[in-house]
């Protein structure tokens, strides 16, 4: 089953998966992937992580526990968002630059009880579980939004505005939009000193 709460990107996942994954269902929002979910009774749910009515999070905490795997699927590679879906159940986090063959192996792999990450995503998992780690508060952090984060992470990577909007599947107004909410709470001038902000807390 698919959860992303764009039409656009669930087509395109189904196109890419192998014809030996069968999609049993969709869903957009947290309400709709429950009640798909409790339908449909699937082996394994793609879930992404940032969704209208309370996140990936909420999901796995309304439907598990339950027969069915989660696999995180998410344009976002942020710590707190692996760390949080697989605390809340997830067997997995991939993200979306993973190509089809490698997402339909993931999917049988989740499916047969494996833990599945994309490479980099593993040692955050590792260091979040590991008796040394522990989480530190980042107040100026906290008051941005999971969108105005992963606009954040996009600007100090270099993305323009035009590259962030097709990456997140959002207008480019929306893009300033956010763009100038995260200068405003943080107190900075421009995406340079926003960039110098996101590397210091190793966000990028």
């Amino acid at each position: 089953m698919l959860v992303d709460d764009h039409q656009m990107f669930r087509t395109g996942v189904k196109a890419e998966l192998g014809p030996q994954i069968e999609v049993v269902g969709e869903a957009a929002d947290v309400d709709e992937a429950v009640a798909v979910i409790g339908e449909t009774r699937p082996e394994v749910v793609l879930l992404d992580v940032h969704l209208p009515g309370g996140g990936g999070v909420e999901v796995l905490r309304r439907v598990l526990p339950s027969q069915t795997r989660f696999l995180a699927l998410s344009v976002s590679d942020a710590a707190e968002d692996v760390i949080g879906v697989v605390r809340g159940g997830a067997r997995g986090y991939v993200t979306k630059t993973i190509s089809g063959p490698e997402l339909t192996d993931a999917i049988g792999r989740v499916a047969e009880g494996d833990a599945v990450f994309s490479p980099r995503l593993a040692g955050f998992v590792l260091d979040a579980f590991s008796a040394t780690a522990a989480p530190v508060a980042d107040p100026e952090l906290d008051q941005l939004t999971a969108r105005e984060r992963e606009v954040l992470r996009l600007i100090a990577r270099g993305y323009a505005y035009k590259e962030i909007a097709k990456e997140l599947f959002i207008s480019v107004k929306t893009v300033e939009t956010h763009v100038s909410s995260v200068l405003r709470k943080l107190q900075l001038s421009n995406r340079h000193e926003l960039s110098r902000w996101a590397a210091a807390r190793r966000l990028i």
